[in-house]
């Protein structure tokens, strides 16, 4: 690869992680505004305008806030397991196709990478509530781990139908695939599953109960303060852009569309799920632990087979 070649890479690797971060940071600004404006309050507003400096505020607070570690913990766990979490969620953003040229890796099997990385996520929470050694904090662990490992079977299941219809695992091909046509029309059954399960994935409202502060305090992350909290806290808000930003991928024609450029057609369909995420938050209850899972065994489970039984059925009477 020639220099400017090299030179243009490694501007696409830091732009791409670095707007991964800022846009996690965002999120926290951008949910308190939207939950403000549907619940008919006032959201940040003091601090900047339109209280855009409320994120720098909070990030000030953090990091002067004391980094305290429990004199029970297990230390050297305690202090790694943030860190997973978000080692993970920047891991999957690398082989998700922004544009034509533009992404960090483009791997032949960017889809199951992705499917890696959100299991590696679940042992930050695992290993974050194991090592507070609080008894809320391994209520939520346990409880997250239970949530995360069944709802990747439903996830896992659901993305196959897709695969079948492109005929690959490479996101940028499935992006291609859909040139005549986005996914979400023979593959509504499959995105549904996604987003079910991507919701379960990324512990975001309705299903938060790893963390359901009305139960177990604040679950796994009870007994973290400072920058390790920042952590796991912008860890979630990078699963909610990245389940956004697969959804658009696989469902949606990725960066396909007309008259604008595809960079912006990429953003504007992510930007358009988040806000769908954060509206969640403001409009269902939390169901309780027991519905939850038996949703994901008793009807997920069902659906998402047959989904896949039925795509593969038409692609072989179709070729």
């Amino acid at each position: 690869m020639s220099l400017y070649g090299q030179v243009g890479s490694i501007a696409s690797i830091v732009g791409i992680l670095l707007a991964a971060v800022l846009t996690a940071s965002m999120l926290t600004w951008l949910e308190r505004r939207l939950l403000g404006i549907w619940q008919d309050r006032y959201g940040p507003n003091r601090v900047g305008p339109f209280g855009l400096l409320q994120v720098v505020a909070d990030m000030i607070k953090i990091f002067a806030k004391q980094d305290w570690i429990p004199p029970f913990a297990d230390k050297a766990v305690f202090v790694i397991a943030p860190a997973i979490i978000m080692v993970c969620m920047l891991m999957a953003f690398a082989v998700i196709p922004v544009a034509p040229g533009i992404g960090v890796a483009d791997p032949h099997v960017g889809l199951l990478f992705f499917l890696a990385m959100t299991a590696l996520a679940a042992y930050s929470v695992l290993l974050g509530g194991y090592a507070s050694n609080s008894k809320y904090a391994l209520l939520g662990a346990l409880r997250s781990a239970a949530q995360m490992v069944s709802y990747e079977v439903f996830m896992g299941i659901g993305l196959m139908g897709v695969v079948l219809v492109a005929g690959s695992f490479n996101l940028r091909e499935i992006v291609n695939a859909q040139s005549d046509g986005w996914f979400i029309i023979p593959q509504f059954v499959g995105f549904f599953v996604f987003l079910i399960a991507g919701i379960a994935e990324s512990h975001r409202l309705p299903f938060d109960l790893p963390e359901a502060e009305h139960e177990i305090v604040a679950g796994f992350h009870t007994e973290y303060s400072s920058m390790k909290f920042g952590m796991f806290f912008i860890g979630e808000y990078l699963g909610v852009a990245l389940i956004s930003a697969m959804i658009v991928t696989l469902y949606f024609g990725g960066w396909l569309g007309p008259v604008l450029p595809p960079i912006v057609w990429f953003c504007l369909k992510t930007f358009i799920f988040i806000c769908f995420f954060i509206l969640l938050r403001a409009a269902i209850p939390r169901p309780r632990y027991d519905q939850l899972m038996s949703f994901g065994w008793k009807l997920m489970l069902p659906v998402a087979l047959i989904n896949l039984l039925l795509t593969g059925g038409v692609m072989l009477w179709i070729g």
